[in-house]
């Protein structure tokens, strides 16, 4: 148990892709770096926003399993989008991209616009912050 609750009040609208709330309790913290599509090389791969979403996603959760957690142990990821039109347009994509990567349990979550990320062929971002069990 990663000691996190998700917490989606049924005042609030129905979230679909993040969770309005998570508490996390009784762990170790891990803040994970902006994740983009980079490679091994360090070459940004995909010429589309699901290609780079699900490699920078892939990138974010290698960075998290090595520093000992699991997708469920997500608190919060940032998503920062260098078009939000096509973010909001692929979102169902992005959503199945997720799902199939880190399952069903979403952490509470933003997604930010921004003209453009460190590299510039990156069209999307992904940082976070997990909770381990001690």
């Amino acid at each position: 148990m990663s000691g996190i609750e998700r917490i989606n009040p049924p005042e609030l609208s129905p979230p679909t892709g993040f969770s309005h709330a998570v508490t996390a309790t009784g762990g170790r913290l891990v803040f994970l770096a902006g994740q983009t599509a980079l490679d091994a090389d360090g070459k940004i791969t995909g010429d589309t926003l699901p290609e780079q979403f699900e490699r920078a996603l892939t990138n974010l959760l290698t960075a998290l399993r090595h520093a000992g957690g699991t997708p469920d142990t997500l608190a919060r990821v940032t998503v920062y989008a260098t078009d939000i039109a096509d973010y909001r347009t692929q979102a169902r994509e992005l959503g199945r991209i997720w799902r199939e990567s880190a399952g069903r349990d979403y952490p509470a979550m933003a997604v930010i616009g921004t003209t453009r990320l460190w590299d510039e062929q990156a069209l999307v971002e992904l940082d976070g912050l997990a909770v381990l069990p001690r």
